[in-house]
C-alpha cells in the first residue's frame, strides 16, 4: 500500500509540474515532462488532435510563446494507477472560464512522463459541488 501512496505522490507532482510549465512558460520544463520513447497525443481546446511528440511539442512552444497565453490553476486532481500507466482527471481554472483536463503518464527510466493531454469545457460547479481533496501523505 505504501508504494501506491508514493506512486500516487509521484504522478500528482508530475502533473503539477506540467502545470508549472505551462505558468512559467518554460519550454525547456514543458519538453522534459513529455515522453521521449512513447508515442504521445495532445487535445487543446478548440484544436484537433495532434499525435506525435514534435508537433505536441511544437504546440506548446506556439502556447508558450504567446504572451496572452492565459493562467491555469489545477485543482480537483486524482491520479490512478494501472501498473506503469497513471491517468490524472483534474479541472483547470482560467480567467476566461474552467476546463476538465485528463492527463496520462507512463514511467520511463523511473520517471513518469506525460503521454497524454486533453482538456475540455467544463460547466461551472458550485465550491459546495466540489469533490472534496484526499489527504496526501
Amino acid at each position: 500500500m505504501a508504494d501506491s501512496l508514493t506512486d500516487i505522490d509521484a504522478v500528482l507532482n508530475a502533473n503539477l509540474d506540467f502545470y508549472r510549465a505551462f505558468n512559467e512558460r518554460s519550454v525547456r520544463a514543458m519538453e522534459a515532462i513529455w515522453s521521449t520513447t512513447a508515442p504521445v497525443l495532445c487535445v487543446h481546446p478548440g484544436w484537433t488532435a495532434l499525435a506525435g511528440r514534435e508537433p505536441v511539442i511544437q504546440s506548446w512552444r506556439a502556447i508558450l510563446a504567446n504572451p496572452a497565453a492565459p493562467r491555469v490553476m489545477v485543482h480537483d486532481d486524482r491520479a490512478f494507477l494501472y501498473g506503469d500507466l497513471a491517468i490524472v482527471q483534474c479541472e483547470e481554472e482560467l480567467d476566461t472560464g474552467h476546463l476538465v483536463a485528463t492527463n496520462m503518464f507512463i514511467r520511463e527510466n523511473g520517471d513518469w512522463k506525460m503521454i497524454h493531454h486533453q482538456a475540455s469545457p467544463l460547466i461551472v460547479r458550485s465550491p459546495e459541488q466540489r469533490r472534496p481533496s484526499p489527504t496526501r501523505h
